[in-house]
């Protein structure tokens, strides 16, 4: 036992001294290298990796890294240095100033761009909300009062489903949002951090990219090239009957919540929360369970009204932010919004009416209200810190030209292959969404290609929009580096991995129905000429309905089971 140890030392040791060696040796050749190369600050200088396969290496170490090591951020924080050092060709004066101040891609430079600064603000204000209704009791007797209404796992998980749902109006909103409501309620229930984290992130962008009054609306409709001759908007709602993977994901999460149907990670997960672990990682447990001795005597109101408040007060700037009030309509509002914008300035006026419903009935004192900002932003400090890094990551691949090398590669196969189009175009789209953790930067780059290939054949033209979009959306809820996936697991308050380990299997298993969906819908509507999406839709959801009752032979849950052993 004892020689087995000081084996292991030594090996540790060794390891550590020719860890030691490498560095030293990659630093001395990018030292040898800055002092021969000439000058890499031109305005007209790029990298010997641009548009090329390279330009996504970084995205696919980090997220190799992530799903091998289990910690992510080291993984990202490896990817931007690989970014990094591929954009400056080994200059180590440029990849120093690349990894922190590229205007394009650095990390402080990342921080200080007012969308992801305003995004950042509203997780920390919204996390003050969470704390101080959790300080009042309103969490605590929202859960009692939902226990006494909502009778069963099941229909906790469906309330919160369809909370989703009515959410539409933005991603990043719905996932914190949802996530403070609900979380009593799924805790009461014994329904595990990852299923709750799944459940908000299958929510969240797929019923965006459904609506038509949305933030997502606006950036799909901006999408479509202005000289294409294309109604964006109506495009957009044609798209939406073929946006198989938004709305066989629905489908899905309705199944296997009546069917009591989980497998893969996410099974081992609600077994352990029915055994009492919700977490199933005893140290996050340790941290976010910890209750607060006061606000014992909180009532439901002291969680409904500030979050009702919070919701008509995100619409209302929204609206506001969008011209509604200098006349222009509601869906133009919504679509034209500044959701960033409009987010922080609802939890601003948020925070305010809390202090004034919460202080004056004597719920909390003024020392509790302040106390409630750095314990929000203690809980918040993973996921802002994974947020960046995602950025950081997603710019350092958009600074190696990416996004041309994906366009170039679609481009030039187009026009041959129309008829399989849609299929390979979710393919891609799913990659690429994958790798750079963006379904916005993800369409952005192919809704061009489609309305240039196929303008004119209408049809055709709806359903490659809707692939790409159906591909975005699945690729960033696979990607462990989206800001959407970061955000429902800030929500849940789920540790990340968990939640990118658990979601993964499901996604993949919608994403490969939904690619035969685009498959069969591409060769009838290419020869037909004629809309496809009233029989094929319904066939795929039945499709999805099939497989989980045929999962269910193998995969059901007894919840009752594990009650009565409890």
């Amino acid at each position: 036992m004892e020689g087995n140890t000081a084996g292991n030392i030594e090996r540790r040791k060794i390891a550590t001294i020719a860890s030691f060696f490498m560095v030293a040796i990659v630093f001395t050749l990018l030292i040898i290298n800055t002092v021969n190369s000439g000058n890499v600050f031109s305005e007209d200088y790029k990298s010997t990796f641009y548009a090329t396969g390279f330009s996504l290496l970084p995205p696919i170490i980090a997220i190799g890294m992530a799903l091998i090591t289990k910690e992510v951020y080291s993984s990202l924080f490896t990817g931007v240095v690989v970014g990094a050092l591929l954009y400056s060709n080994g200059n180590l004066e440029l990849f120093y100033n690349t990894l922190l101040y590229s205007k394009n891609g650095g990390l402080v430079t990342t921080i200080t761009k007012t969308s992801n600064a305003s995004i950042l603000v509203f997780v920390v204000m919204l996390s003050w909300v969470t704390a101080l209704i959790n300080k009042s009791g309103g969490a605590r007797a929202f859960g009692e009062f939902a226990k006494k209404h909502i009778k069963s796992r099941v229909g906790a998980s469906l309330a919160t489903m369809l909370l989703g749902v009515l959410i539409f109006i933005d991603d990043y909103f719905n996932c914190l949002t949802v996530g403070s409501v609900m979380r009593p309620v799924t805790d009461e229930y014994k329904i595990s951090r990852a299923k709750l984290s799944y459940l908000i992130d299958a929510t969240a962008a797929p019923i965006c990219i459904l609506a038509p009054v949305s933030s997502w609306a606006a950036a799909v409709t901006n999408s479509v090239p202005e000289n294409s001759d294309i109604n964006g908007f109506m495009m957009f709602l044609h798209t939406i009957p073929y946006n198989f993977y938004a709305i066989l994901t629905l489908v899905y999460m309705v199944s296997i919540i009546t069917m009591k149907v989980d497998f893969s990670a996410m099974r081992k997960h609600e077994i352990n929360a029915l055994k009492g672990d919700l977490f199933s990682d005893n140290k996050f447990m340790d941290e976010k369970t910890k209750e607060d001795a006061k606000g014992k005597n909180g009532k439901v109101r002291d969680l409904v009204i500030p979050i009702v408040f919070l919701i008509v007060s995100a619409i209302f700037f929204m609206l506001y932010t969008g011209g509604f009030f200098r006349g222009v309509s509601v869906v133009e509002a919504f679509s034209g919004c500044e959701s960033g914008k409009s987010l922080v300035m609802a939890s601003m006026i948020s925070i305010i009416f809390i202090f004034v419903f919460y202080i004056s009935r004597g719920v909390i004192s003024f020392q509790e209200f302040m106390d409630g900002l750095p314990e929000g932003f203690k809980n918040m400090c993973g996921a802002i810190l994974i947020l960046i890094l995602a950025w950081t990551l997603s710019s350092m691949t958009s600074l190696l030209g990416a996004n041309i090398y994906i366009h170039d590669l679609v481009y030039n196969q187009a026009s041959a292959i129309k008829m399989f189009l849609p299929f390979i175009l979710f393919v891609v789209s799913a990659f690429l969404a994958f790798a750079t953790g963006s379904s916005w930067g993800t369409f952005t780059v192919l809704i061009p290609i489609v309305c240039d290939v196929f303008n004119g054949h209408q049809e055709m033209l709806a359903i490659a929009i809707a692939a790409v979009l159906s591909g975005s959306i699945c690729g960033d809820h696979c990607s462990p580096i989206s800001d959407t996936t970061i955000m429902s697991s800030a929500g849940a308050g789920c540790v990340h991995v968990n939640h990118v380990s658990t979601q993964l299997p499901y996604a993949m298993l919608v994403a490969g129905i939904s690619a035969v969906g685009f498959l069969v819908s591409g060769i009838i509507g290419y020869n037909l000429e004629s809309p496809v999406a009233m029989i094929v839709t319904p066939i795929m959801a039945l499709l999805v309905v099939g497989v989980v009752l045929l999962l269910k032979k193998r995969y059901v849950i007894n919840f009752e089971e594990y009650e009565e052993a409890n």
